[in-house]
């Protein structure tokens, strides 16, 4: 008896406290069960994984529907978070959007209610399209739009426009395409169209469609139709700045175009509109777009026509580069067709300069000390200099001459002693005052000027001093020698104006009767010297060359300045100066009017 009334409240006492245990334990895991559910369902979204997010609410079918129309409205580079929960099923998240792609790429947060609760196999969140964006019901889904004022235009230094957003029409081919089909209809438009050249850029497609030529509004009218009926051609429109006449062409136009659409952009506007199933949109949050300026280059239309027609007859890589030396401002960018072929080569490809960097190795030799360009010096036909021999042009022989004689019919013999007797450093720092090896950030143009390596030895030094060796420079950096040469100091070039370019370095400014004697030089080179073909125009001055290379015939070079326009024409593989400085004088013959003064 005694035994058996002392275990009974031991067992009621388990059976009491293991009931307590089973109540405790049920009341304390429900309040977590929305926390869990919501954060289980941002994971999911954040994951890209609508499916698994669906799957997590009460209508998995109808969450999947409206998550995927969201995802292709808004894109997916989102974070949900969870913001709060309640024992009572409340749930609280925030949304945060990066709406757009890149620099014009737009942020949109905000937070959403909803309600967890257990359906009976277990908790979901309770389907309502509001948990995903804020007021969004049934049969609504959200869009992203960017948008847009007036696109700005580009403008050359009097106004003129260059360029203007147009609609163009892409025309894609699938690889089920007949090329023999559709390359005839696009010759009609770009004659280098063939079923060939169709062929190989579907092939390079790897299977894809490929963009075979894109269509100006006016020649889409020509070929729309047949193209249209052809299975595998699509065209789709898209919008371009384009040049506002079609045969305008530049190097510097990539770059204008690259500045013109950070522009368009930076002021863009943007909105995020609830759509309904007949397609009517609501504006839900957005921002209005901001007025854009017409960019204004220092670009002269009629200069860069007068280029481009200039160097448009020659077969080899060709370029001209003018610039207006008062202000650095580029006025014309021109290059041959097989130049463009290459390349920007105007603004950055590197060449040995020849005897037009000899404008550089006279300014070192002046600045040195003991000579003026009166000093008389020998020009012998060839001579051995620190052991290399270095020839005249045809081994001419002009004996004792005034220097600047010697630079007028362009003395290699005489240059390269000039050279020999300056320090390691010289010609590179002679070439700095000139911009020449200076590197420049210039908003809306990419340019490299050139090299001109500390000469360690003389030898080294005579192949420098007549632009040769390991010397190189781009038509942009000669003709901003030219630039300096004229206005007396460097200027940083300027493409867009008021923006002008800054550089890596401040080289020292030159001397002022430096410069005024190398123009009185290059005057003498055009009346008596190598460039008496354009003795014809009024006060030219200017600077040949002929530079050597392994590759192929010599480079031709020609450098000038008339009134306040400097520039550079160089010729690849030309043999002599000749086409340079035939290129020169078909492109200044054409523009005295336009030359400012």
């Amino acid at each position: 008896m005694i035994d058996r009334v002392r275990t009974e409240p031991r067992a009621l006492f388990a059976a009491v406290l293991s009931l307590t245990l089973i109540v405790v334990g049920c009341s304390s895991d429900k309040p977590d069960q929305p926390a869990k559910i919501a954060q289980q369902f941002v994971t999911a979204l954040n994951n890209d994984d609508g499916n698994a997010a669906a799957a997590l609410t009460s209508d998995p079918a109808k969450a999947a529907d409206a998550i995927g129309k969201m995802y292709d409205g808004l894109g997916k580079d989102v974070k949900f978070d969870v913001k709060s929960t309640e024992e009572s099923g409340a749930v609280e998240l925030a949304a945060q959007w990066t709406l757009g792609q890149g620099e014009a790429a737009k942020r949109w947060s905000y937070t959403t209610r909803g309600k967890a609760s257990d359906s009976g196999q277990g908790w979901r969140i309770d389907w309502d399209p509001a948990i995903l964006v804020a007021g969004l019901t049934e049969g609504h889904t959200v869009r992203f739009l960017p948008t847009h004022s007036t696109p700005a235009r580009v403008l050359d230094r009097a106004g003129q426009e260059l360029m203007t957003e147009q609609v163009v029409t892409l025309v894609n081919v699938a690889p089920s395409a007949d090329a023999a089909a559709v390359a005839p209809l696009l010759a009609q438009i770009d004659p280098a169209v063939t079923p060939a050249s169709l062929s190989a850029d579907i092939a390079a497609g790897q299977g894809n469609p490929v963009t075979a030529l894109i269509l100006r509004e006016q020649d889409l009218a020509k070929v729309e139709a047949p193209l249209s009926a052809l299975p595998g051609v699509t065209l789709a429109k898209q919008t371009r700045l384009l040049t506002t006449d079609r045969t305008l062409t530049s190097p510097t136009f990539s770059g204008v175009t690259e500045l013109w659409q950070e522009a368009q952009d930076a002021a863009a506007g943007w909105s995020v509109e609830v759509v309904a199933d007949d397609g009517t949109a609501t504006k839900l949050v957005g921002e209005d777009a901001k007025p854009t300026p017409d960019l204004t280059t220092t670009l002269d239309l009629g200069l860069q026509q007068a280029a481009e027609a200039a160097v448009a007859p020659l077969q080899q890589q060709a370029a001209i580069v003018a610039i207006r030396p008062s202000t650095g401002g580029i006025l014309a960018v021109a290059q041959s067709a097989s130049a463009d072929a290459q390349g920007p080569i105007a603004l950055t490809g590197l060449y040995p300069p020849g005897s037009t960097f000899k404008t550089v190795t006279v300014s070192a030799a002046l600045q040195a000390g003991g000579l003026t360009p009166d000093t008389v010096l020998p020009c012998p036909g060839s001579a051995n200099i620190e052991g290399r021999t270095i020839p005249n042009d045809e081994n001419f022989d002009l004996g004792q001459v005034p220097l600047h004689t010697a630079f007028a019919r362009s003395c290699n013999t005489t240059m390269g002693r000039l050279a020999v007797g300056l320090p390691p450093n010289g010609l590179q720092k002679a070439a700095e005052q000139f911009g020449l090896g200076v590197d420049y950030v210039t908003p809306g143009l990419v340019t490299v000027t050139g090299t001109v390596p500390v000469a360690d030895t003389p030898a080294a030094r005579v192949e420098s001093g007549i632009g040769q060796g390991s010397v190189t420079a781009s038509p942009f950096g000669m003709a901003l020698v030219a630039a300096t040469i004229a206005h007396g100091s460097l200027q940083a070039p300027m493409f867009v104006d008021g923006r002008r370019g800054t550089g890596n370095r401040t080289p020292s400014p030159l001397p002022a009767n430096i410069t005024d004697q190398l123009s009185t030089m290059m005057r003498e080179t055009v009346t008596a010297g190598t460039a008496t073909i354009l003795n014809d125009i009024p006060d030219l001055r200017g600077k040949t060359g002929t530079a050597e290379h392994e590759n192929g015939a010599a480079h031709g070079w020609f450098v000038g300045i008339e009134g306040d326009l400097a520039f550079a024409v160089f010729v690849a593989d030309a043999g002599s100066s000749t086409p340079a400085l035939e290129a020169a004088g078909r492109f200044l013959r054409n523009v005295q009017p336009l030359i400012p003064r």
